[in-house]
Order: C-alpha cells, then structure tokens, then sequence
C-alpha cells in the first residue's frame, strides 16, 4: 500500500503483537502499556502479526527506486520469514523514527542498516523464548519461514508473539536523520547466508501506479476540506501594499488569506480557487534589477566576492609546481547554469489543524522533517504534529513539497479549516530552490615528459543551500519568509570526488551571496546529487584536456593516475564493457551531417565508484546531441536487488542526460520566464538512449553503499567528452543545447 496504516487501524485489523510504534487498541494496551516510539525501543522497528506475515517500519521513503523491496529483503533475511510476508510502512511520523527520509543516497547504506539490526534483534529474542518454550537449548534451534524447530518440535513467530509488546531494549547512537543506527547483541547474518538479498526482486509500486488503485498526494481528501493558491509575487523581491478583496467576492465561496506578506485565496471548490487567484488583485511593491542579466550570470559569479573558500584537498606544493622551469600550464573553465527540480506535477500537500494539533499529508521526501517545520511554525510540540508521506509528483532533494506543506499549514491554522494547497505548473518550476550556478576551474602543470606534476581544480557559485535541505525551520520556506521570518542560508559548495594521485594537488571551492536574501525564486538548495554533475562537467573534462595535451588515451590516462583500486577497476570494467578502443586524438569526422564520438567520465561518491562511457551521435545541422548509449560500471558494496540497481542507474542516466542537454532556468532582471514545458524542456522520448549496459560490481564482503545518485555525476562529463571525440570542439558551458553546439561547429 502506498498510504501509510495508522498504528490503531493496524492492530485494529490485524489484532497483532507489535514490536512496534504508536497507537495501540484499547483491549491491547488493557494488557500492555504502549513503549513509546523512540529508537531504543525495538518496537519501533518490527511487527510481528499473529498470521506470521511482518511489518517493518522505515523512517525514510522511496522514490521510485523500489527502496521498500530491499528493506523488505533484508528484514525477510534476517528473521527468517518469506519475502512476500515482510510489508514496509515508510515515512509516517506516528509509525516510524526520524532516520532522515531521503537524503544522500543513504536509503540502504544508512536506512537498511537500522532493521537489519532490529530484524536480527527480533529472530534472536524470538528464538531464546522459543528455546524457553520448548524447553531446549537456543543454539539447538533453527528457523525457516517464521518457524522455529527443534526436532519435530515446533513454534511460530506468531504463536510466540502472544499479544504482548516486545519491551526490549536496543542501544542507540543519539543520531537523529541519516546518520542514526542501533547496536544489538545479535550479529546480523553473514552475506553467505543470505537467501533473499542478492537476487532480483520488481518493485512493488508499479502496479497500482498503472493501474490508479492507490493514492498520490495530489488525491488526498479530508472532509470539510478547502483548495487553495497562494498568490506568489509577480516578480522577486516583492512586498504586499494591499490586496483587493472584492476582486473575487465574485466567486462563490472564495475568500483572501493574508498574513503580512502571505497571500492564499481559498475556496470550497479547487476550479474556484484557480479563478479567484487569477483574478485577486494585489498592489506589489516592487524593485527593479535584482537580478543580473541572465547571458552575465557567469560574469557575475566569476566577479562576485567570496563569502567563503575551503580547500577542502591540498597535497604538495601546488604554486611552485606552476613556476618549475619548462612546465607546460593547461588552464580551461567550465559553466554550469540555474536547474530546476522540474518535477511532473507541481507541489500538492493537505493539512488538518485542530486546536494544538496538526495533521499534514505531503509529498516531500522528508515527511519527518516535515513534522518538525510545521510544529515550529505553528509554535507546537513536535509531538503534536503528524506529518504522512504519500507519493508525490517527484522528489530528488529539495523541491517544492516541502514549501507546500508549510502552505498549508499556516493557512489551516488562519482558515480553522483543512486545507489543501496545489501549486501550478508555473509556481513548481519559477518558485522551487534551484540547483546553482557555478563556475569552475581547472589548471594544470606537465612537463616534458607529460606527466601531470601540478593540479588545481577551483569551483565558484552560489552556495549549495541556500535554504536548508529539509523544511524543518519555517525560515528556510516561503510561508516563513513571507510572514517576515528571517533567512537562514547555509554556505558551501563541493570538490571532485576522485582518487587522481598527482604529486601536488589543490581541490577547493568557493561560495559568493545569494542574488536575494529572502524570498528568491533562484534560492538555491538540493538538488539530485548537489552539485556534483557541474563539478565533475569541469573535472572529468579537464582529466580529458589534460590526456589530449599528455598525448594519451583518456582511459589509459585516468588509469595511470587513480591510485584506488576499485576505482580503477569501475574504469576498466566500463571501457571493456564497451568495447573501448584507445586513441589519443578525437575522431572529429570532417564530413557527414552525422558525427559520433565516445567519451568517459568516472567519481566517486560516498564510497560507491562509478565510471561510465558515453557513445553520442551529433547532428551537424540541427545541433541536436543524442546519447545514443550509455555503459555504466558501478560498484556501490554489497548488492541487495540487482534488478532495482540497474532501474536506479538507468533513471540517473536519463535524468542526468536531460539535465546535461536541456534544462537551464532562464531569467530576466526581475524574475524567472521558464514557467513551462516549453521555457524549460526537458528529455522526451525521442531524445533517450537506445541502450544503457550496466556492469554491477558486487562486494558481498562489504557494506552497501549509496546508489540513488553516484550515476549521474559522471553523465555530463562523459556527454562533453564523447562530443569532443565526434567533433574536435569542447563545449564548456551546460546545457550543450542545440544552439551552442552549431555555434561551437561554426566557430571551428
């Protein structure tokens, strides 16, 4: 089920033991007090039901990457039950501990980790009252399906369960998000041992997205509901002077929402609603000029002063490597632009205030946070608040979910009602946070040999978070920004995520101001990877300037360099896998309206390598890029459901190959004027790629680690590369859109 179960309709229906959270039915807590829902309860993980069937309660939620099968497989595998009987309720604040959401590709490597521990925690407890029961030794004893045999013997999970809480102790790290996890006495099972993880398992959600038997947030209904549109400003930096409410006294039902500078109609109907706000007039004040001009944003980044510089790598002498008698400089700068999340369908969330309680369904990926920004805003207990995820129209960091939530929040709170908040598809691509613009780099020393004796690789632009990830302060929303709350920005930004062992190496970044202090539609935040797919479009370019300028292979290059041996090993498995033929030139047909080329680009990200070669075809007269095919080469540890790795990596594929070709955020001097599919385009079908062939690396020996986002760093890089190959031009600035493309080839 996509909507999350509520603890007492779940014992409710099912009359199970819970080694579990919230809610218990009355008959039960007669007998039982409730633990409560904290992570050193070990039920606030697991449910064993009296049918046998289990329930595991996940703190994060799942994207479409099929997350919940690979919890459901390890869960399955360490308490010894079917698969098919491990059912995953995810992202509910009243089921569930704060582990984060998604965030960081830590689903598995982080998420998993927490129930794997619970689940080997419950086969043990389980297995000695078992032992207890039947009166026999614990080591004497094995499991199969939920059974416990001693002989001819035997006891089910559920028959041990009794109608009783588990009441059992686990030790946790005090972490709260990503990072938190459990220590158990009992010692999760060997990978050798495993029988469910490590085999292919389908997602669970397609069905009923196909089929519409189950809900996204955008058809959540509560009774007594209103729709609502918040009015953003025309332009940034706007104040409200006065709002016309006779406007809309037009329209039946329809009334203006205001808390200083928040403006929301409101209306029993959503068509209502809709009219109201397209024709409420608002008298703005307004400034002229905030932005720069969008052609100068580059100009402006590279002028900008820093706000903060962190040389995050330094290794050697960089500066005298530079001054050595006879050295050969390369220098070549890189560009990356604004990025929308641009998800499907613009934010929807719904909110219930009632007194000092809230109830908010909402499609961000950090529903926990969620629980905890809405509280703030409304000055509530945490505790007082529920925050349920349902699938939204799109995630990948911080888009405008989070936004709507708090929306609908305050204007619950304003209305008395329960308020539902659907943005348009103007607002979810002018008013989401923006991954940033950026600027980077690279320089280089060789001497006469060609050996790389210096390496400086620089980034500069607007900070990753400019408002935080999650929504968990008001001060990071629009609502909170609107109602006069001041910003909270965060400064940094990234290096490459490489293992290049040059003698004397520099890897730094630097941050300058955000064009608006507050209530920007170009804040900047998460988005999908931040900021690695423009840091690795700089770096992994430059690797393949330098083996031109070396005179040597790229794959024979980035091979002589990278001192990790796993790293050289995605390197090499990707160019076997696609048949790479080594060349020190590019390919740079003369003649042919079709021109084709291969390029590779390789990182690293939080322990999982990838490397992955590009073959693109380059249409002369159009300027149109195909990516043709893509071979990925990945290794993220220990693999839990190769089938949902490969869909993963080929999802990073496509998105990062339309981020690479298509999408930029264009701007005038006052606002932003991609608000559609058509100002901001994106990948269709005519533009994915004929194959994608994915080498999986397994590690069974090692822990897992992230797959939700390694991929796509490397797929710009490897684009540039291959339409370096295929034309002898680099194209230096993303996206690499047709127009820059015949300008490059017209230059050349």
């Amino acid at each position: 089920m996509n909507a999350p179960t509520s603890r007492r309709e779940f014992l409710k229906t099912t009359g199970a033991l819970v080694v579990s959270v919230s809610v218990p039915v009355e008959s039960i807590a007669a007998q039982d007090a409730k633990p409560a829902l904290v992570p050193t309860e070990l039920d606030s993980w697991i449910a064993v039901l009296p049918n046998g069937k289990v329930k595991a309660f996940f703190g994060k939620m799942d994207m479409g990457q099929g997350l919940d099968v690979a919890v459901a497989q390890v869960v399955a595998d360490e308490l010894d039950v079917r698969y098919e009987s491990v059912e995953v309720l995810m992202g509910d604040s009243a089921t569930s501990c704060n582990q984060g959401g998604a965030s960081g590709s830590t689903g598995v490597s982080n998420g998993v980790r927490c129930l794997r521990h619970a689940a080997a925690e419950a086969r043990r407890v389980l297995v000695d009252r078992a032992a207890e029961k039947l009166k026999v030794s614990a080591s004497d004893l094995k499991v199969e399906n939920g059974t416990v045999f001693a002989g001819q013997k035997k006891v089910t999970y559920a028959q041990l369960v009794g109608g009783k809480y588990f009441h059992h102790q686990v030790e946790w790290n005090k972490q709260v998000g990503n990072g938190m996890d459990i220590k158990v006495p009992a010692k999760p099972k060997a990978a050798a041992d495993y029988k469910v993880v490590g085999k292919p398992f389908e997602r669970r959600d397609v069905a009923w997205k196909v089929f519409g038997t189950d809900q996204f947030v955008t058809d959540v209904k509560v009774k007594g509901m209103l729709h609502a549109r918040v009015i953003r400003p025309p332009r940034a930096a706007c104040k409200v002077r006065g709002v016309d409410e006779g406007s809309i006294q037009s329209i039946k039902g329809a009334q203006v929402v205001r808390e200083k500078d928040f403006v929301a109609v409101v209306a029993p109907r959503e068509w209502d609603a809709v009219r109201a706000a397209q024709m409420l007039k608002v008298d703005w004040h307004t400034l002229d000029g905030v932005f720069p001009e969008m052609a100068k944003l580059h100009d402006h980044i590279r002028a900008a002063k820093v706000v903060k510089r962190s040389e995050d790598l330094k290794r050697g002498d960089v500066e005298s490597s530079f001054k050595t008698p006879g050295v050969r400089v390369v220098e070549a700068e890189y560009e990356w632009p604004l990025q929308s999340h641009a998800s499907m369908g613009p934010a929807c969330a719904v909110a219930d205030v009632k007194g000092d309680r809230c109830t908010v369904w909402t499609g961000s990926q950090k529903p926990h946070f969620v629980q905890t920004g809405v509280a703030r805003l409304l000055d509530v207990p945490p505790e007082k608040v529920r925050a349920i995820w349902v699938t939204g129209p799109g995630s990948y960091g911080r888009n405008d979910a989070g936004d709507a939530a708090l929306d609908a929040a305050l204007l619950s709170k304003l209305t008395g009602r329960p308020v539902r908040v659907q943005g348009m598809r103007n607002d979810g691509i002018a008013w989401d946070p923006k991954g940033p613009a950026s600027v980077h780099r690279g320089r280089a020393a060789l001497d006469a040999s060609g050996k790389v004796t210096g390496y400086e690789f620089v980034s500069k632009g607007f900070s990753r978070r400019n408002i935080d990830t999650n929504e968990s302060d008001p001060r990071d929303s629009l609502a909170g920004m609107s109602i006069g709350l001041p910003p909270k920005p965060s400064v940094d930004f990234g290096v490459p995520a490489e293992a290049y062992g040059f003698d004397n190496k520099l890897l730094a970044w630097e941050v300058i101001p955000p064009l608006l202090d507050a209530s920007s539609p170009l804040r900047s935040s998460h988005l999908r990877d931040p900021v690695g797919p423009q840091i690795q479009f700089g770096s992994e370019q430059f690797i393949d300037e330098l083996a031109a300028a070396a005179g040597e292979d790229p794959v024979a290059f980035r091979l002589k360099y990278v001192t990790a041996p796993r790293d050289a090993a995605v390197i090499k498995a990707a160019a076997d896998k696609a048949g790479w033929q080594p060349r020190t030139a590019p390919r740079a047909a003369r003649s042919g309206d079709i021109l084709s080329g291969r390029g590779i680009a390789y990182a690293q990200r939080n322990g999982t390598l990838v490397a992955v070669v590009a073959e693109i075809e380059v249409e002369r007269k159009s300027g149109r890029i195909w990516g043709k095919k893509f071979t990925v080469a990945h290794d993220c540890g220990l693999i839990v459901n190769p089938q949902g790795l490969r869909d993963t990596i080929e999802g990073n594929v496509v998105q990062g190959l339309s981020r690479t070709l298509f999408e930029e955020v264009r701007f005038d001097r006052e606002k932003v004027t991609s608000v559609d599919w058509m100002s901001y385009p994106i990948l269709e079908i005519r533009d994915a790629p004929e194959a994608i062939e994915v080498v999986l690396i397994n590690h069974p020996e090692m822990a897992p680690t992230g797959a939700g986002e390694p991929s796509i760093r490397v797929i710009p890089a490897a684009v540039a590369n291959a339409f370096f190959d295929a034309t002898g031009v680099r194209l230096r600035r993303a996206p690499l859109t047709p127009e820059r493309v015949k300008a490059a080839l017209a230059r050349a």
